[in-house]
């Protein structure tokens, strides 16, 4: 006997739902990430140099390379050396759409408690014991929420500190989804 995906809609919003709270307790009470952001020394004049060069909204790099053959040239790596270097992500000027931003955060972990949930119906039968179910997703929870920052540390500059607070979130919100689809899971019995 298999379970299919619609059978476990109650634990995918539940477990959406309190991830999501999760997230919202740990930036707003905890404030564990108000330390991975700097300010800079010269903000006013950086500010005034970026606006004046109107960037689209997207990630910039300085010094920018339109492909790897440019590293090699002199000036370029004299521009490297020199620096700074760096990389630049411009938003869309004005306040931030915090009642868009929330959906958006709300919709990615419904979105991964459904993908987390559907991992689950490939191998975890109705009635699987709470120890079975609240372990595979778990697991299956930290990786969807987490692993995908380690890049950004590794490519873009982020500080390892940073990531790891990020990974602590992941296995935050992996262990609340991993209660809550426990707590639902199919029994044999319909």
């Amino acid at each position: 006997m298999t379970i299919n995906l619609l059978q476990l809609w109650l634990p995918i919003v539940v477990g959406a739902g309190l991830a999501w709270i999760a997230s919202a307790l740990i930036h707003i009470l905890i404030k564990h990430h108000q330390s991975d952001y700097q300010s800079l020394s010269n903000e006013a004049e950086v500010m005034s140099a970026v606006r004046s060069g109107s960037p689209s909204p997207g990630m910039h790099t300085f010094p920018y390379c339109s492909d790897m053959a440019e590293m090699g040239k002199a000036d370029v790596q004299e521009k490297f050396n020199r620096g700074p270097v760096g990389m630049l992500t411009v938003l869309p000027n004005g306040m931030p759409n915090m009642g868009k931003l929330m959906a958006q955060q709300i919709s990615f972990f419904l979105l991964g408690c459904i993908l987390i949930a559907y991992s689950a119906t490939l191998v975890l039968a109705p009635g699987a014991e709470y120890r079975v179910v609240f372990r595979f997703v778990a697991t299956v929870g930290f990786l969807t929420f987490g692993w995908a920052v380690i890049p950004y540390s590794i490519w873009f500059g982020h500080q390892w500190s940073m990531t790891a607070k990020y990974l602590l979130d992941a296995l935050i919100y992996g262990l609340v989804v991993a209660g809550s689809f426990a707590w639902l899971w199919p029994s044999l019995t319909p």
